[in-house]
């Protein structure tokens, strides 16, 4: 399995049978959308729907989904702008190759034990990061991934000069601090196998694809 992140909450995970693109949303931000015909797309908020998409199955809300040869659950989810007893985004628990991967999106930090019952055990987390009132900032993330407990980290939707954010995002390095993690790794894409999993939760930094 490879990870590699293309800006935003935008990430691609390709495994030996398939591949996925998480909030393809990257016309918004200046650059091109990397959705594929042969490609699942996932979208954790309708506001991150890509009006032309071209991918083979699209998933963008709660339920349960099986698509070759991947499982997709997704969890309904208060975002991080909504109203209390408000649930417009939608978290997902995907299982790929044999791991497991939680995609949270725009979420209000404060998960119920029902949510983490549904996400169930985690070993990748993909979180943003950069605050502002728009998204989880460090501080959020951190409530976010000591309830998941998983074994990696990978922060995304944080400052980037080549990124046209609708709202100003908070530098990779000042986020970091205050998640309260160090950095284990920077790559530009992350490889994966089940058994690579350690009982420490590390922190992975990968770097935009341009």
């Amino acid at each position: 399995m490879e990870i590699q992140y293309f800006g935003g909450n935008c990430v691609k995970i390709a495994g030996k049978k398939s591949s996925l693109v998480i909030d393809d949303n990257l016309p918004v931000l200046g650059q091109k959308s990397i959705t594929g015909e042969k490609d699942i797309a996932v979208y954790t908020g309708k506001a991150l729907e890509s009006d032309n998409t071209k991918a083979r199955f699209v998933v963008d809300g709660p339920g349960e989904y099986e698509v070759a040869e991947v499982s997709i659950s997704g969890v309904s989810a208060r975002a991080h702008i909504d109203e209390e007893k408000t649930q417009n985004a939608t978290m997902y628990k995907i299982v790929m190759d044999d791991v497991r991967i939680a995609v949270v999106g725009h979420v209000y930090p404060d998960l119920s034990e029902d949510q983490l019952e549904a996400l169930g055990t985690i070993d990748v987390l993909i979180v943003p990061i950069g605050g502002s009132g728009y998204t989880l900032d460090g501080i959020g993330a951190h409530k976010v991934i000591t309830k998941i407990d998983p074994k990696l980290v990978i922060p995304t939707h944080y400052h980037d000069p080549k990124l046209s954010y609708e709202v100003p995002q908070a530098e990779l390095e000042d986020a970091i601090k205050s998640l309260g993690i160090d950095v284990s790794e920077t790559v530009e894409s992350l490889k994966l196998k089940n058994t690579e999993f350690t009982d420490t939760t590390k922190l992975i930094v990968v770097k935009r694809k341009s």
